[in-house]
C-alpha cells in the first residue's frame, strides 16, 4: 500500500537510500562523491536533503561525530570506493571507542567486475570492519530499506557506535520496484539510547546498601551520562547522597562544572578530584570505562576502595577494577533506581560541602597563573578567558593532545549537558575544526568555539573552506606554539631537552584565515584575549580564527607531569 510520505515505484538503489534517510529526518550529511554513489547524490539534491562536500572524508566523519554528540541522533557521512572509504577509518574508530552513533556510507565496486583491478579497488570491508560496530553489505537493491533500518537500530542500541553501509556500484545504480510499505523506521531507533535496560533489582539493593553505609561517597561520571541523557538523574542522586561528582574528559558536563558538588576532572590531570577519590569510602562509577587517562595509568582509584560500577556494556564492568557490585543497564535508569533506593538517607552535610571548599582553596592557590600576564600567553590564562566569555549554552570543542588536557582541566561548563566535546575515543589531533563544524550545525544560534593546536589545525586546514561555504559562525582558537606541543613537552621531560621532529614553522594563522575569506585575529597580548574571543563569537555567518601565540617553553606546555614520564618524580602541577 502507498502510505503517506512513503515513496513507491521504480527507483535506483541510491534514491531508495536517500528516501530512507529523508524518513529518518537525518541532519546534515558530510562526504565527497564518486561515481559509485552518484545516484544517491542526485537523489539527495532532488529531495532537498542537506549535504556538505568536505575536503577530506575523515573530516566529514569527524563533523558527523560531533553533530551526533550534540543531538544524540546518528550522524551520517559518506565516502566513495577505495581511498574515500579508507579515509574514514580514523574517525570511525573515534566514534566506535566513544560510543557515538553514526551511519557511514561507502561506495564499492560493481560486483560483475570486482577483483579485476578496478580503479581504486581495495579490500575496504576488511579494513573498515574493526572500525565499526557492524558492516552491512547491501547485496540487493530490494533490501535497502530493511538494511538502512538495521543500520540505525545498531547505531543507537546498547553502547551506540558507527555502522558501515557498503553499497556496490551496481546496487546504487540499479533499479527496483518498491512498495510504499517498505519505507519506515521504528521511531525509537532514530536517537540514542534506542533501548533502555534496568539493572537487576537485587543488584540495585546491594548497591544501595553500600551507599547507605558510606560516609564519603564519590561518583565518577563518564561519557555514558551524555549518551543516556542521565544528567538530571545523576544530579538527583548526587544531591541525595551529598556526593561529589568527578568526571572524565568525555564526562565533562555530567553535572555543571560550576555546581558545588563538582570535583572536576579526575585522573592524569586533576584539581581536587584525585584527593577526594583517595578519601572516599565508596565509589559509584557510571558510564565510565576507567581507561588510562581517567585512572592516571591505572593507579587511581585505589583498588581497596569499595566500588559500584554501572554500565550499559556488561564486559566493561571489571575490565580495570573488579567492583563489589556490578550494575548492568542504562545509566539513567540505573541512577533513577538508586535514587529511589536511597530515599530517606540522612544527609551528609559536611562531606557534601567538601568539594566546594577544596575548589575554593584551589582557585585561591592558582589564581596568579589563571590571570598571568606573561608573554607568550600561558594556556592557563587562555582557559581562564574562555571561562569568562563563554555563555551557559555555549559549546567548546577540544582537539586531541594538550588542547583537551588543558581545557579538560580548566574549562568549566555552566550547565549540565554536552557543552564540552573532546575526541577521547581515539584522541586523534585534527578533530577540532571539523568537530566544531558538526557542533555548530547541530547548535545553530549557539556559540561554538573549537580549541586546536597548530599541528592539529595544519592537518585539516582545508576544512576552513568548508566552514566558510557553510556560513558557520564558528570560532577556531589555534593554540600556536610552533611545535607539536605534546610531543615536545614529553621529549623535554624524558629526553632531557633533546628534541626531534617536534618543531613547526611559525605561521600567522589569522592571516591565512583572512586570505581564505574568513575572520582572522592574531593575539600576542593576553589583555586582548577576551576582546578577540568575543569578536569571534559575535561573527555569525563565517568562521573566525583566533590565532593565540602561547608559550614556547616545553616545560610549560602541559598542565601537569605526564604519568608516563618515568624520570619525573614530582607530582602533577595544577596549572
Amino acid at each position: 500500500m502507498n502510505l503517506p510520505n512513503r515513496p513507491s515505484g521504480t527507483m535506483t538503489g541510491g534514491r531508495a537510500l536517500a528516501e530512507m534517510l529523508r524518513l529518518a529526518e537525518v541532519g546534515p550529511m558530510f562526504g565527497m562523491g564518486g561515481f559509485q554513489l552518484l545516484p544517491f547524490y542526485d537523489a539527495v539534491a532532488q529531495l532537498g536533503l542537506q549535504h556538505f562536500l568536505v575536503n577530506d572524508e575523515r573530516c566529514g566523519a569527524f563533523a558527523a561525530d560531533a553533530w551526533a554528540r550534540v543531538t544524540n541522533r546518528p550522524g551520517v557521512c559518506d565516502g566513495t570506493l577505495g581511498p574515500g572509504a579508507t579515509n574514514l577509518v580514523t574517525a570511525l574508530v573515534e566514534s566506535l571507542n566513544a560510543g557515538v552513533p553514526l551511519v557511514a556510507i561507502a561506495g564499492d565496486t560493481h560486483r560483475a567486475h570486482s577483483w579485476k583491478n578496478m580503479t581504486q579497488e581495495a579490500r575496504q570491508i576488511e579494513i573498515l570492519r574493526p572500525a565499526v560496530k557492524e558492516v552491512i553489505r547491501v547485496e540487493l537493491a530490494s533490501r535497502i530499506p530493511e538494511l538502512v533500518r538495521r543500520a540505525f537500530a545498531i547505531a543507537t542500541s546498547g553502547r551506540p557506535g558507527p555502522v558501515l553501509l557498503d553499497m556496490p556500484e551496481d546496487v546504487a545504480h540499479g533499479e527496483h520496484d518498491y512498495s510504499g510499505d517498505e519505507f519506515y523506521f521504528e521511531p525509537a531507533t532514530l536517537a540514542t539510547p534506542a533501548r533502555r535496560a534496568r539493572p537487576a533489582a537485587e543488584d540495585v539493593g546491594r548497591a544501595a546498601a553500600m551507599l547507605w553505609k558510606a560516609q564519603r561517597p564519590v561518583i565518577l561520571a563518564g561519557g555514558g551520562i551524555h549518551l543516556s541523557g542521565a544528567h538530571d538523574a545523576l544530579l538527583a542522586l548526587a544531591d541525595a547522597l551529598g556526593a561529589p561528582v568527578a568526571h572524565t574528559l568525555s564526562g565533562k558536563g555530567a553535572i555543571a562544572c560550576t555546581n558545588p558538588l563538582s570535583a572536576g576532572l579526575f585522573g592524569r590531570y586533576s584539581r581536587i578530584a584525585n584527593e577526594l577519590v583517595a578519601a572516599s569510602d565508596c565509589l559509584l562509577v557510571v558510564g565510565c570505562k576507567l581507561g588510562e587517562i581517567a585512572t592516571k595509568r591505572y593507579t587511581v582509584p585505589d583498588p581497596s576502595v569499595p566500588m559500584i560500577h554501572l554500565d550499559v556494556v556488561a564486559e566493561e564492568i571489571g575490565r580495570v577494577h573488579v567492583p563489589e557490585v556490578a550494575l548492568w543497564g542504562d545509566a539513567r535508569e540505573g541512577l533513577v533506581d538508586l535514587r529511589d533506593a536511597v530515599a530517606g538517607m540522612p544527609a551528609r552535610r559536611e562531606w557534601a560541602t567538601e568539594a566546594a571548599r577544596r575548589m575554593r582553596a584551589w582557585r585561591e592557590e592558582v589564581s596568579p597563573r589563571l590571570v598571568s600576564d606573561e608573554r607568550p600567553i600561558s594556556m592557563a590564562r587562555l582557559c581562564h578567558e574562555l571561562n569568562a566569555v563563554m555563555p551557559e549554552d555555549g559549546i567548546l570543542v577540544a582537539d586531541g593532545g594538550f588542547a583537551a588536557h588543558w581545557t579538560g582541566l580548566l574549562y568549566d561548563t555552566k550547565a549540565a549537558g554536552r557543552h564540552y566535546i573532546a575526541d577521547r575515543g581515539l584522541a586523534s589531533i585534527g578533530y577540532g575544526l571539523p568537530g566544531g563544524m558538526g557542533a555548530a550545525l547541530a547548535a545553530r544560534g549557539r556559540p561554538v568555539v573549537s580549541v586546536t593546536g597548530d599541528g592539529g589545525f595544519n592537518m585539516v586546514l582545508g576544512e576552513l573552506e568548508t566552514a566558510r561555504r557553510a556560513k558557520l559562525g564558528l570560532t577556531i582558537v589555534v593554540v600556536n606554539n610552533a611545535a607539536s606541543g605534546y610531543v615536545k613537552a614529553l621529549q623535554h621531560a624524558m629526553m632531557k631537552g633533546r628534541y626531534q621532529s617536534a618543531d613547526l614553522v611559525e605561521m600567522d594563522y589569522a592571516a591565512i584565515a583572512r586570505a581564505m575569506g574568513c575572520g582572522g585575529i592574531r593575539v600576542e597580548d593576553p589583555a586582548r584575549l577576551a576582546e578577540a574571543l568575543r569578536a569571534g563569537i559575535a561573527e555569525t555567518d563565517r568562521p573566525t580564527v583566533v590565532d593565540v601565540v602561547v608559550t614556547r617553553d616545553p616545560a610549560k606546555m602541559l598542565p601537569g607531569v605526564d604519568n608516563r614520564t618515568a624520570e619525573i618524580k614530582k607530582g602533577d602541577r595544577v596549572a
